[in-house]
This record gives C-alpha cells, sequence and structure tokens, in this order.
C-alpha cells in the first residue's frame, strides 16, 4: 500500500491560512480549472480554499445562495453540471449520499457525459463502498481518473483547510491530484484500490460515533456529581482520554448547542454503511450497532438536523436529566 502525508502547516510562514495555501501550490503548476459540485457546509469552504490556492474554481449547486457565496470568494458559478465540468481538470463531487452520487454524475447532463477525457474525478462523498468501486469503474469507461477522497474533519477542518483525506484509486491518480488535495487537506493519504477510502471513511465514523456517545455518556455523568465539568473536560484532555472528538465536541455538549458541524442525518446514513458493510463481510461492530441505534432513534423523532454531538441530548434523556 501507498501513502503520501501531506506536510504541517508552517506556522512562520503565513499570517493566515488562506495566505499559507496561496503560498503552498508548487511553483510552475499549470493554471487548472478545478469544479466543485455539492456547496454545502463542506463543500464551500473546500471550494473557497481552493480559489485561495490559486486554482480557477468553478462550483454548481442546487441552492443559487451557495454559488453566490462562492462566486463573492473569488469562483465562478455555472448553471449546471454539465456546465460546471465541460472544462474541468479536476471534478470534485460532495454531496450527502450514493444516490447523490449516482445523480450527479449519471445521465445525459451528468458528469460522466459532459467532462473531457482525462479530467481527475474526486468523490468527496461519504458513500457506499461497493458503489465507490461500481461509478469509479464506469468513470474509467467514460475515459475519467476516479478516486473516492471522502473526508474528516468536520465543518471547521474544511474551513481552515485541514481535513484527513482517505483515498482510493489509482496511484498516479492520486500523485496527480496531490496539488489539489493539499489545497483542502492536511493528512491525506493513499489506502488502496478504488472503494477503500469510502471503506476507511466508514470505520472513522464508527470510531467518531462510539467517541461522541462514550463523550455523552461521560459529560452526563459529571454533571450527576456537580463536577466543574470545564475543568474536568480539560483534565481529560490531557489525558488517554483526549481525542479530537472531546476538544471539538464537549463543549458544544455543555452549552447545549447542536447548531449542525455535521448533522445526525448524515452520520446516521453512514452508520447504515458501516452495519451493512460489517455485515457482509462477516465481522460484528456491537457498540458501533448500538449507537447506531441511538443515532437512528434522534433521527426518526425530528433531530436529524442536528449535529451529531446531539447524542447528548438523547443520553441526558435517558438518564431522567432534560
Amino acid at each position: 500500500m501507498r501513502f503520501r502525508l501531506a506536510g504541517p502547516l508552517s506556522a512562520d510562514a503565513r499570517p493566515g491560512l488562506t495566505d499559507h495555501l496561496q503560498h503552498e501550490r508548487p511553483k510552475g503548476l499549470p493554471m487548472t480549472n478545478v469544479t466543485v459540485i455539492g456547496l454545502g457546509i463542506m463543500g464551500l469552504p473546500m471550494a473557497k480554499n481552493l480559489v485561495n490556492a490559486g486554482f480557477n474554481v468553478t462550483g454548481f449547486n442546487r441552492s443559487q445562495d451557495k454559488i453566490d457565496a462562492l462566486v463573492a470568494a473569488g469562483g465562478k458559478g455555472a448553471s449546471s453540471i454539465a456546465e460546471s465540468v465541460q472544462d474541468a481538470d479536476v471534478i470534485i463531487t460532495m454531496v450527502p449520499d450514493s444516490p447523490d452520487v449516482e445523480g450527479v454524475v449519471s445521465g445525459a447532463e451528468g458528469v460522466f457525459a459532459n467532462a473531457k477525457s482525462g479530467a481527475l474525478w474526486i468523490d468527496a462523498s461519504s458513500i457506499r463502498p461497493d458503489v465507490a468501486v461500481r461509478l469509479s469503474a464506469a468513470a474509467r469507461e467514460a475515459g475519467l481518473r476516479p478516486l473516492d477522497g471522502p473526508v474528516s474533519g468536520g465543518e471547521q477542518g474544511a474551513i481552515d483547510g485541514v481535513l484527513s483525506i482517505m483515498v482510493g484509486g489509482e496511484a498516479a491518480d492520486f500523485e496527480a491530484a496531490q496539488p489539489v488535495l493539499n489545497a483542502v487537506g492536511k493528512t491525506i493519504v493513499h489506502v488502496g484500490p478504488s472503494g477503500s477510502g469510502q471503506t476507511v471513511k466508514a470505520a472513522n465514523q464508527l470510531i467518531v460515533a462510539v467517541n461522541i456517545q462514550a463523550l455523552a455518556e461521560a459529560v452526563v455523568f459529571l454533571e450527576a456529581y456537580g463536577v466543574d465539568t470545564d475543568a474536568a473536560l480539560k483534565v481529560l484532555g490531557g489525558g488517554l482520554a483526549g481525542s479530537k472528538v472531546l476538544d471539538q465536541k464537549g463543549q458544544k455538549m455543555l452549552d447545549r448547542n447542536f447548531d449542525p458541524g455535521f448533522r445526525l442525518a448524515l452520520h446516521n446514513k453512514d452508520l447504515g454503511i458501516v452495519t451493512s458493510a460489517a455485515r457482509e463481510a462477516g465481522v460484528v461492530v456491537p457498540l458501533g450497532s448500538a449507537v447506531a441505534q441511538l443515532v437512528s432513534s434522534l433521527v426518526a423523532r425530528g433531530d436529524g438536523g442536528l449535529d451529531h454531538s446531539g447524542l447528548f441530548k438523547l443520553t441526558t434523556e435517558l438518564a431522567g436529566k432534560n
């Protein structure tokens, strides 16, 4: 397995992250046309970072306000998928689920029918690994170079350009995509052939969900004993219990602020991918399955728009503490 890690950001070389991204673009790299399809919580800041890195960026989204936001940041907008990809050297799709990706790439107006031969297609969405394998084969038949490159790091990671990107596909295509990937991510790893990126992302979502639930239970436990929770999370974060989940979600739980960085509805979809894929592989994920049921119950009752730290909300209710 080949892998490559993007180097750490140089603090002394940047007054701000966007300046760093622009300076980091390799000298002599030809101007590249990059299209981003799906300008949501993750896609829009990724597109903005690509603009700041010096690429010609065209965006397409179902809602015009997101396109307008990209244009205001120096990008360009398109009125259709077909228009957005016709001159693209690199196409990034960032949409919610497997059917959404299929809808974007398929048909007479889709990516495969309208992108130029040899263009790189990077699907940054989180979808089923088997769908990623199938769509990658279809992309190659259409003359494209596909990579499945789902990301982790949440909204803030997308804004800061420090996403973790797990990439499946051909090694040569991974190397060709490096300048673009480096503009939006920090840890960028080639994890194997097509579909491997989505498999690793499923594992990532399993770990994150279980960690969020464990953190929620810990906070409920601490509050039940009247502990100074701010101090408690600080010391826990400095020990073996420390994690990015604790750093990013602990304060949201203390503040009861569940504004979405990553919606429960999307994590519910991802956990469905995990449990289904685990069953197909003949392995068990008992903790993951339990948390999947908790997430599913929150979505079923109408809380799917909350941040996934909203697991704390259900945990407090189960403890009779709401």
